[in-house]
């Protein structure tokens, strides 16, 4: 199962269309955001009622207008944010340091955002994921992640014009 995780949106549209344009290419079963897409025109990108892949989203700290963000992505909520799929068990949270213990505890999967720097690493047998910025603002690169649930092992891509 290709799960494809994106962060750090931040309203850069053309970054933003790449990294969905990308993922649909590849045939990803779902997306996962971990926050700050900022403003409710840049998350229609992602809206459900748009993009025919699954999504699980959750806000980030610069998600200000959380009502407008609801009305276009209605399965937003604050992390953490639990889902199982494909057998395992994903934990997403803006803000890694933000997870409790428990929270991570059974889970296979950590994805998190805010730093823009990407993660990709096994810790106490736990994939630790941060894909990065998708926006390029802060490292002059969009990056995203394709994670494969069934070998739990991730990529992480820069998409390019």
């Amino acid at each position: 199962m290709k799960i494809g995780v994106i962060s750090d949106t931040h309203d850069r549209l053309p970054t933003f269309r790449r990294a969905v344009a990308f993922l649909r290419r590849i045939e990803v079963d779902a997306i996962f955001h971990a926050g700050d897409y900022v403003s409710p025109f840049a998350a229609k990108l992602i809206a459900p009622d748009v993009l025919p892949i699954p999504l699980h989203c959750i806000y980030g700290n610069n998600d200000g207008e959380r009502t407008g963000l609801k009305s276009v992505l209605p399965g937003i909520v604050d992390g953490p944010l639990t889902v199982k799929l494909g057998g395992k068990t994903i934990v997403m949270h803006h803000f890694v340091e933000w997870l409790k213990p428990t929270d991570i505890a059974g889970a296979d999967v950590v994805i998190s955002g805010h730093t823009h720097e990407p993660v990709n690493e096994v810790k106490d047998g736990k994939l630790f994921l941060n894909p990065g910025e998708c926006c390029g603002w802060v490292t002059d690169k969009s990056t995203i992640a394709m994670l494969d649930l069934d070998t739990l092992k991730a990529e992480i891509i820069e998409v390019h014009e």
